[in-house]
């Protein structure tokens, strides 16, 4: 069991309004989703991301970056502030009704979701982070509920004819030399040195885009050189180690906050990955990643140390043969399929120790993620093509079809559109969804799980605590964030913040009967912390 989550920062664009501004879009977007659920908080605005326990400039090396040497897109601590006349001059017009502002009428930019996750702008992009989950097939459905979320304001947008039409992407790159995220978070033992984390993971993330790579149509930054590969992100890392998520981008992110009990849990705050609509390569995303970490914090991960890791991981996104051999500092030459079996072997072996892997006394998940790795790397090992329902080859088939069919060459615009429209989250619409509609992509979770997902928040981690407290006794809530529930109770006399430091706490199996026997949040809080009931409502 391990504790994580996903961050997707999904692309933004108005086709009828080129020139509207991309955060006051993105605002809009929260907007939207805030008048789709009618979710109400204290004081009739929505549940708002309480930003106390925001750590965003600790370095897990061991310092704290300057507030004045950092960039201000590493600020994360500070609420963004948009105002109603800002959006009004964004869309070229002197008053906009703003559905669902808060009192002073500002346009809202956070929100804490009933299913436990936090949707809000992050650099100029819509973000759903999931909340948390225990293993990678609920990573993939709660992860798969954000697009749902993404797919729901899109539709409020485009049923508001006072507003140009918002579509928003899966994917992490607008082709023109920006780059935006699609994040990953797992929870492991403060105890294991960084260092060890460093060695483990560097060569892992180099050659984990064979399985999980979105595909991406051009190379470089700024897409100049024709040509597809198998990474969305590869050409935008320009750094080993370091604690920017934006800029000087790092294979390995260095950022220490770890939203839990500090002193024993570290997050591992991953910024390498595409962002994936395929279920299986983001089940092996999740999946894969878990486990090696599993390795690392045994002492078991194979001892290899990649030559120019940085030159590496972009040599291996620009070779969909997966013939390229990357060097070693031990003078051997190896593809990224025997990095990834490398990897693989080791992780069979500890799982094999342990017991975990077996499919019926074990973890179940271990052994799900042991032979979908295998066949998939035996597949890709074989013939690429072979492995449909891994993203970028997925794509690459679709987009050779064109390319057969209309003479196309790789600079051709029209291959950029295609790619682009795959990675659309409305079903009628996106590539990927037509692909799945005809079973040409593998699914791993049931549609009817992820649906319900959009609402429910995972049972066994404290998001179900967080999710229940937001649907529950939403008019009581005034703030939320992954390790704490603000609550202003008329009666209490001041704010009530109950912690959720421990990831496993506040789960179904410890709080449902409360959520059950309590319909107000005062009696709910008077049992939860062992105080006086608070005087009832005027």
């Amino acid at each position: 069991m391990r504790v994580m989550g996903s961050e997707t920062e999904y692309g933004i664009h108005a086709p009828s309004a080129p020139g509207a501004n991309a955060t006051m879009m993105s605002a809009r977007i929260i907007q939207a989703y805030a008048t789709v659920t009618r979710q109400r908080a204290a004081g009739g605005a929505e549940t708002r991301w309480d930003y106390t326990d925001e750590e965003p400039l600790h370095d897990a090396r061991g310092w704290t970056l300057e507030r004045s040497a950092a960039d201000p897109s590493q600020l994360t601590d500070q609420p963004p502030v948009l105002d109603a006349e800002a959006v009004a001059l964004a869309y070229g017009r002197q008053e906009l009704e703003l559905d669902g502002a808060d009192e002073s009428g500002s346009l809202l930019m956070n929100m804490v979701l009933g299913n436990g996750a936090r949707l809000y702008v992050d650099h100029a992009h819509p973000e759903y982070s999931s909340p948390e989950v225990t293993n990678p097939r609920d990573a993939v459905t709660w992860d798969a509920a954000g697009d749902l979320v993404a797919l729901a304001t899109v539709r409020k947008v485009a049923a508001d004819t006072n507003l140009p039409p918002i579509n928003l992407y899966k994917n992490n790159t607008d082709n023109k030399a920006v780059s935006y995220g699609s994040h990953e978070n797992y929870l492991m033992p403060r105890s294991v040195p960084f260092g060890d984390i460093i060695r483990g993971l560097t060569p892992f993330f180099i050659s984990r885009q064979v399985v999980c790579g979105a595909g991406r149509v051009g190379l470089g930054q700024d897409s100049s050189t024709p040509g597809y590969q198998i990474s969305q992100r590869a050409d935008f890392f320009e750094a080993e180690v370091g604690l920017e998520t934006t800029i000087r981008r790092p294979i390995i992110n260095t950022r220490d906050e770890p939203h839990a009990t500090a002193d024993k849990y570290r997050r591992l705050h991953v910024i390498i990955g595409d962002a994936n609509l395929s279920q299986l390569s983001n089940f092996l995303k999740f999946g894969t990643t878990s486990m090696v970490l599993s390795l690392i914090e045994a002492g078991q991960a194979p001892r290899i140390e990649v030559h120019e890791p940085v030159h590496a991981l972009q040599a291996v996104s620009h070779d969909t043969s997966l013939t390229a051999t990357v060097r070693l500092m031990d003078g051997r030459h190896v593809t990224a399929l025997d990095l990834q079996w490398m990897y693989f072997e080791a992780a069979a072996k500890l799982a094999q120790e342990t017991g975990v892997a077996d499919a019926i006394s074990g973890d179940g998940h271990t052994h799900e993620v042991l032979e979908r790795w295998e066949s998939t790397l035996t597949a890709l090992g074989t013939d690429p093509a072979t492995a449909t329902s891994v993203e970028w080859v997925a794509k690459k088939s679709l987009l050779e079809g064109y390319r057969s069919r209309d003479g196309l060459e790789w600079d051709d615009a029209r291959l950029g559109l295609v790619d682009l429209q795959w990675s659309d989250i409305r079903p009628e619409k996106g590539l990927y969804y037509r692909l799945l509609s005809r079973n040409r992509m593998l699914r791993i979770v049931d549609d009817a799980d992820v649906t319900r997902a959009v609402s429910e928040p995972p049972v066994d981690t404290r998001a179900y605590f967080r999710g229940k407290c937001v649907s529950t006794f939403g008019k009581d809530v005034v703030g939320a964030s992954w390790d704490s529930v603000i609550f202003d109770v008329p009666g209490l006399g001041k704010l009530q913040r109950v912690p959720t430091r421990e990831p496993l706490r506040g789960t179904q199996a410890l709080t449902e009967p409360l959520f059950r026997k309590h319909q107000e949040a005062g009696p709910f809080l008077a049992e939860l912390l062992g105080r006086k009931p608070a005087a009832p409502r005027d």
